[in-house]
């Protein structure tokens, strides 16, 4: 578990740049909820029932046509920064490999301490119902320990994902159309209970002719029931980075 001491303290107002970020004004950022019983960094989610989900455009991508480790911004509907995400993985992985490659991925609060940890190994989308080639993403919170994981099921019609709790218990169900790839248009994944009601949605908003043809920078929202447990919550928000690698990264 993390200890308290190691959770450092800056000002609200001018949290450091996460790496590689250059920007200078500093951004508003969300207030931590306080009486939450839950696990440190996560607090955030208790009062929340939608996440937008901004990826940075890469001036390297634009110049070079090489792939760049992914960065995020994750908000509120306030327009408010509540995480910021950023990839880990070399530069060989990302250009050979695509969206088929292992990486790490840290969430960092304002204060920017690691409050939860993905890790996806490398899985061949060639033999897609393959168990060894199905997708997984695993999730730790705090990192180092394991609340669940985000895994893709066998299927030829439309993606399918389940959300499993620490135990292998499967507690939510994504289902994708048809075809998750529309032009001039949103693409919307319906969350579903194991009781197969729908109680939330992942959606890929259609960000733009120039930048849905020129960069692979891409904008999300998730919504959830503000009851959900704040771990499914976080599990949610992970579905979107791996959603994200696996049919719009190009």
């Amino acid at each position: 578990m993390m200890q308290m001491k190691e959770y450092k303290e800056v000002p609200q107002d001018a949290p450091p740049a996460a790496p590689g970020d250059n920007s200078k004004s500093p951004e508003p950022w969300m207030s931590i909820p306080v009486g939450s019983n839950c696990p440190q960094g996560l607090e955030y989610l208790t009062v929340l029932d939608q996440l937008l989900v901004s990826q940075k455009i890469e001036k390297l991508e634009l110049l070079t046509g090489f792939e760049a480790a992914n960065r995020f911004k994750v908000k509120n509907s306030l327009g408010q920064n509540v995480y910021s995400a950023y990839e880990e993985s070399n530069c060989c992985t990302r250009n050979c490999l695509g969206p088929a490659r292992p990486f790490e991925m840290k969430i960092l609060d304002n204060f920017q301490n690691e409050v939860f940890h993905l890790t996806r190994p490398f899985r061949c989308d060639a033999l897609c119902c393959f168990p060894s080639c199905l997708n997984i993403l695993e999730v730790s919170a705090p990192p180092g320990q394991v609340i669940g994981t985000v895994e893709q099921e066998c299927t030829f019609l439309r993606p399918k994902f389940v959300i499993k709790n620490t135990f292998g218990d499967v507690v939510l169900r994504i289902e994708g159309p048809l075809c998750p790839w529309k032009c001039f248009s949103d693409t919307n994944m319906k969350v579903f209970s194991v009781n197969n009601e729908q109680i939330g949605k992942i959606t890929k908003q259609w960000s733009g002719l120039g930048r849905e043809l020129f960069t692979d920078a891409d904008y999300f929202s998730v919504t959830f029931p503000l009851s959900l447990d704040v771990r499914m919550k976080a599990l949610l928000l992970a579905a979107v980075f791996l959603i994200d690698i696996m049919y719009y990264e190009h």
